[in-house]
């Protein structure tokens, strides 16, 4: 079943955007998805991206060879791949990652390790990602009141 942020309301009926569980996904896979190329696929291909949710290590190649072929057949690229990490930031509760901790010291919230390992692993991954150097600046903060810690 989908799990939207309240954060991603604006883009969630015409799915425009790569939503976080899509993101999440993608990290999880090994498969660099750009905007563009979600922007070709059908809002059909995109329900189904956010739709399988790959739990077993044979649902994530096949989540894999998905992506590759929809990359393949909607843009005509051939897919980026990369290494997935043997041990993500998100999944990491025992450490605030540097990218967050110096996002949150920027601002004037205050931000424990016990506010970190109570969010899932979906929240820190969105977190992280809205730390970065991104379009989604303007997101960081309503995530933050999502999720509780503010």
């Amino acid at each position: 079943m989908a799990n939207f942020f309240q954060f991603e309301t604006d883009f969630v009926d015409s799915l425009r955007c790569i939503p976080m569980q899509v993101r999440y996904r993608l990290d999880t896979c090994g498969v660099k998805l750009k905007l563009h190329q979600w922007n070709l696929f059908t809002l059909a291909d995109r329900a189904e991206l956010v739709d399988f949710d790959p739990q077993t290590e044979v649902e994530v190649d096949r989540y894999r060879e998905l992506l590759v072929n929809l990359i393949r057949e909607r843009s005509g690229e051939e897919a980026t791949l990369f290494t997935i990490a043997t041990e993500p930031p998100w999944l990491n509760e025992a450490v605030i990652p540097t990218v967050l901790a110096a996002k949150i010291s920027a601002t004037d919230v205050n931000f424990s390790l016990l506010q970190w390992q109570q969010l899932t692993a979906l929240q820190r991954f969105a977190l992280i990602k809205l730390s970065g150097a991104s379009h989604e600046q303007n997101n960081f903060l309503p995530a933050l009141r999502e999720f509780k810690v503010i």
